[in-house]
C-alpha cells in the first residue's frame, strides 16, 4: 500500500484479507431448530425449504451462526459486518435483525433463534429448542 493511504482503505483491506482466511476456521453447517446454515456455500434452509438473504442478512447470520449460544455485543456484530459505523450504527443492526427473523423464525414477534440479550447485544440460540414436530407416516 502507498503512503498516504486512509484508515478506511485500511480496514477495508484488512476485512478482505480476514473473509479470505476466515471462511476455513469457520464450522460447515450450523443446526438451531428447523433452521440449517452451511457457512461454507452461503445457504440457509428452513424445514428444508431455501431461504434467500441478502449479503448483509447473510454477513450478519453468518457472524451469530459462527458464535452460537453466546452473546455479541452490538458494536462486535457491527464492526464484524459493516466496519467502522460512524454515527448511529444501531439503526442498522436492528433493521437487519429485524428483517433476519421476518424471513427465519416461525413467529417474528416471538423470536427463538436470534434472541435479544437487554442492553448487551443480540445471540443465536441453538440449544434448548423444541424438537421440530416429525411429519406423519403414510
Amino acid at each position: 500500500m502507498v503512503k498516504p493511504f486512509g484508515i478506511g482503505e485500511l480496514m477495508a483491506r484488512v476485512r478482505a484479507v480476514l473473509r479470505r482466511h476466515l471462511p476455513a476456521a469457520t464450522p460447515g453447517i450450523v443446526v438451531a431448530g428447523e433452521l440449517r446454515i452451511d457457512l461454507a456455500r452461503r445457504r440457509v434452509t428452513r424445514n428444508g425449504e431455501a431461504v434467500h438473504l441478502t449479503k448483509r442478512e447473510f454477513d450478519l447470520l453468518q457472524v451469530l451462526a459462527s458464535n452460537p449460544d453466546h452473546v455479541l455485543s452490538h458494536q462486535t456484530l457491527l464492526r464484524s459486518v459493516w466496519g467502522q459505523v460512524r454515527g448511529d450504527g444501531m439503526t442498522y443492526l436492528r433493521v437487519f435483525v429485524k428483517q433476519l427473523r421476518q424471513k427465519l423464525e416461525p413467529n417474528p414477534a416471538s423470536p427463538r433463534l436470534i434472541v435479544t440479550e437487554a442492553k448487551l447485544g443480540y445471540r443465536l440460540k441453538t440449544s434448548d429448542l423444541p424438537p421440530r414436530p416429525s411429519l406423519p407416516q403414510p
